[in-house]
Parts: C-alpha cells; structure tokens; sequence
C-alpha cells in the first residue's frame, strides 16, 4: 500500500479504490484513523533517521528529499506517459483515480496504440467528422478482433486456401489470395476481399460480405475458439446473378482460369474445373479457418522457406509451404485438389543424399535419370534396415554418397553422420550446372531454368481421385535460386516448376517451433 500512495497520492484513508472495495462501511471508517504508512514504510523510514542521527555528531545530513506523487505531474507529461503503455494495460490505469481516468480519454493516447500496435497510419483525425473516437477504434475494432489477424486455411475440403486478415486503413480485411493463372507460375499472387470490418457509428463494429459482384452486405464473424473462426453471410441472395448459374459459372472461370471453358481442350481439365466450382459454390455463405504460421527459419537452411507457388498438371497452380526439419525438407500443401489435399505433404527431401546427375546430353535420356534415382532409392531403403536393426549410428556408418552417373567422375559427398542443409552446401551457390529435363517429361511451364545449384533425392505423394490409394513415389529436387526450385515425378514423367510467393505477411509467425509443428500436424489430419 505504501507503494500505491507514492505512486497515486492517495492512501488507505484517502479514498484508494483498491483496498477500499474489499472492505464494508466499518473497517473503512476504522482505516481512516489509522496512519496512512504500513510497518514496512514505518521501519525504512526509522532506519533512514537513525542514519541520519548517527552522521548528526559530525556535520548536519542533508534534508530527504519531498516526494513526489504521480498526480502533481502535469497532463501533458501524463499523456506521454500513458501513450507509451500498452493498450491492454491502460484499463487498469484508468481504475486507479479520477484524473487517470480522465486523461485516458484524450485521444493522443489511443491514436498512438492504435498506429503502434496495428500499424494505423490514416489521419485519425478524420474521425472526429463521424463521431468515432480513437478510443473506439482500438477498443471496438483493433483489439476485439485482434484473434483473428494473420494467415488462414478456410475449410472448403480438398482445395484450401490462403486467408490473409490485415489490419488496412480503418479497416480489418479479409483477403484470400490465389495463385496467378496457369501455367505463370512466376506472376505475382492474385487476391479478391472476403469480408471487411469497421465502424459505422460508436454502438459496435459492422461485419460485411464481399463475396459476389453486387457490393459489400450484411455478415457475421465469430471467434469459435483458439486458432479458429468462421464467417457468415446474412444476404446469399448478393451472391447470385441474373444469369443465373452459367452467368456465374463462366464468370468463375475467368476469375480462376483466366479463361474460358471453349479455351480448355483437354476434357479431363474441364471436368475438374467444373467439379471444383460445383464443390466451391457451396460454401458461399458459410467458412471456418483455421490458423496456419509460416515456417520458422534457421541459419543453415537449404533456402528460405516460406510459401511458394506450383505447378500441378491439370489442377493449375497450387501453394505450398515449403519449410525444413534437420535432414529433411518437406512441401505442404496449402491449396489443394481431389487427389492430394490441402493439408497433405506432396514432397518430401532427404538433404541428406545428394544427387549428381548426369551431363546435358546423357540427361536427355529418361532412363538414365531414372536409374540414379533408383540407386539412390535403394540405399535409402538399406539406410532404413540398418536403422531399424542397429540404430542410427549405424545407419549412418553406411555413407551418404549418392551414385553417380556413368563415365562421370565420382563427386565429392557430405561426411557421414553430418546432417542437415549445412552437410551438402559445399559447393558454392554460384557454380550453377547445366540442367533440362529429360525427353519424355511434362512440363506446365517451359520456360523453367536451364542451370541448376544442386540436385537431391526426394519423393512424391500421389494418389487417385478422393486421395485413394496414396503412395510415396522418388523423384529429383532441383534447386535453381533462393527463389526457385522443382521436383520431377518420375512415375508420372512429369515436372512441376516452384516460385516463392512475393509478399509480407503480418501476425504469421509461430510462437515457437513446437507450435508450427503441432500446425502441420492439425492439417494434414484434418484431411487424412
């Protein structure tokens, strides 16, 4: 209590509210006859005397200083002062006295809060022409919906998304980004508002639906849980057409595909494509997401990870996170499709095993690639005996020399028992090797780079229609730049190309690495 009356001025019995509202009538009138210092004040204070007595012989002590109450200072130095606090705490404040609680409603104080905490930089003042203050804005808008802030996974089954919810002028937006239109896999991302957030008037903030083409209407959002929120749409009727659904349909696809359904020869393409918009459709009026972080980074990392864009043969462009994990690195989707879902990792690197492959005329050849690979495949599979039957100091005795091609000189591998990205980046990131892909290979998008870092073993999930059947097949992960890498599907004969998605995400950080892991774990069950 003796700290509380520095601090406010005030003490047990000049009105302190804090100790006052546990007390009846009674024990308040008897505090006010009681000193307004406790035991503890009481013995500094003897102790500071006797001091002062003891040095009172020899010459006379300097008089202790008066004190100084938090409530002498003047308003403007109290405001500079609350404006630096966190926004959480300044309710509390505002219960210690009258004259906090007053200055608390300047609006100094919360336009700060509001720039510093959620990156507001609009002229607030501007708000003072509708009648909504600062305050309101980080009370009834900024901290209400602080939850739901960051990267979502809506739940529209197999196919996913990106949800980016931004704190953007005076507004909280909710974006979903998709993917630039196949096969331009290096075009920047594509994203269209979900829903938007803000203050008509001082009562509460409004929720609206951007869905559809008929302008913002009436919605709802609630928070279900930790991590986890749905929205819904109060006016589906906003969503439809006057052409009905073909109107909407074909609109769909140009929005998705930029294109039509006559430009689609293939007819396998044009059934997935409608099957996707009959699936999506349904969930016009009502989404959960759910949260996702982006991977946390480490020094000795292959690359940055991060999420990346890629391509997927007749299902377009889809997203994946591509993040590392000691001697492995592993893509996760973020989009999906029926045969491998959202959630689901569709490769995985052993960075463990290195694969040299084989010069520019020798890789024309399909089957001299696939024999590598296939060599490389093998000694894992005798890798995982051995860890099984002796454990892995053993496992890692056997050497992670990966083959080599024929007529080659032997390359220079990672020392057994290293692991990780730091193992194999011996090589300077400059000295770039020819690459092309193999006769026989599929590729979306020619225009992939002919020079390459490094190459690795790594497999591939592929399933059949409804995830049926899913298997782990090998394949070869190319990297090109910091930026860009591959994977070649040799079951399939195909490769898909991977550009990074070029975009800062707030609030989309994982609180710790355990968390990020209990992530990908929630997702990939969640379609397992």
């Amino acid at each position: 209590m003796a700290v509380c009356a520095r601090l406010c001025g005030v003490g047990p019995s000049r009105g302190c509210r804090r100790r006052q509202q546990r007390r009846g009538p009674a024990e308040t009138a008897a505090a006010d006859s009681e000193p307004d210092t406790d035991p503890e004040e009481e013995r500094i204070e003897a102790g500071s005397a006797a001091l002062s007595g003891a040095g009172g012989d020899r010459s006379a002590g300097p008089s202790s200083p008066p004190r100084c109450s938090l409530l002498e200072l003047p308003p403007e130095l109290l405001v500079e002062i609350f404006a630096s606090l966190p926004g959480t705490d300044l309710p509390s404040l505002a219960q210690v006295c009258t004259k906090f609680r007053r200055i608390l409603h300047t609006d100094t104080i919360w336009r700060r809060r509001c720039r510093e905490e959620y990156g507001v930089c609009e002229n607030l003042r501007k708000l003072e022409i509708t009648g909504v203050s600062c305050r309101d804005v980080y009370a009834k808008l900024l901290h209400r919906y602080r939850h739901i802030l960051g990267l979502w996974q809506p739940d529209i089954g197999p196919y996913g998304g990106l949800l980016n919810v931004v704190v953007d002028g005076l507004f909280i937006i909710g974006w979903m980004y998709l993917p630039p239109h196949d096969p331009h896999v290096d075009d920047p991302m594509r994203f269209k508002p979900l829903f938007r957030i803000h203050l008509m008037e001082r009562k509460s903030a409004t929720v609206e639906c951007m869905y559809g083409h008929r302008g913002p209407h009436n919605g709802h959002v609630q928070i279900v849980k930790k991590d986890e929120f749905s929205t819904k749409c109060n006016q589906t009727d906003h969503h439809r057409m006057s052409g009905g659904r073909q109107e909407e349909f074909r609109t769909w696809l140009r929005e998705e595909w930029g294109r039509t359904l006559e430009d689609i020869f293939h007819e396998h393409m044009q059934e997935l494509i409608l099957m996707k918009f009959i699936y999506t459709s349904q969930y016009d009026n009502c989404l959960t997401y759910r949260r996702i972080y982006l991977p946390p980074s480490r020094p000795d990392d292959l690359i940055r990870p991060g999420l990346f864009k890629g391509t997927y043969g007749s299902h377009g462009l889809e997203i994946v996170m591509l993040s590392f994990h000691g001697k492995h690195a592993r893509g996760t989707k973020i989009t999906g499709d029926p045969n491998i879902p959202a959630g689901q990792q569709t490769v995985e690197i052993d960075l463990r095993h290195r694969i040299q492959l084989p010069d520019a005329e020798s890789l024309h050849d399909f089957n001299e690639l696939s024999r590598v690979v296939l060599e490389v495949r093998e000694q894992v599979r005798k890798e995982q005996e051995q860890e099984q039957e002796g454990g892995p100091e053993d496992a890692e005795g056997l050497g992670q020399q990966s083959p080599q091609p024929r007529e080659e000189p032997p390359a220079e591998g990672p020392a057994p028992g290293d692991g990780g990205a730091a193992a194999v980046a011996e090589p300077p990131a400059q000295s770039g090797q020819p690459f092309v892909l193999p006769v026989g290979v599929s590729s979306r998008n020619e225009d992939y780079p002919r020079t390459c870092r490094m190459c690795f073993y790594g497999t591939g999930l592929i399933a059949g229609h409804g995830f049926t059947s899913p298997e782990r097949t090998p394949g070869v992960f190319v990297l090109f730049d910091e930026d860009r890498f591959g994977f070649i599907w040799l079951e399939l004969k195909s490769f898909s190309l991977y550009s990074r998605v070029q975009a800062a995400f707030r609030n989309a950080d994982a609180p710790s690495p355990q968390a990020f892991e209990e992530m990908l774990k929630n997702i990939q069950s969640l379609t397992s």
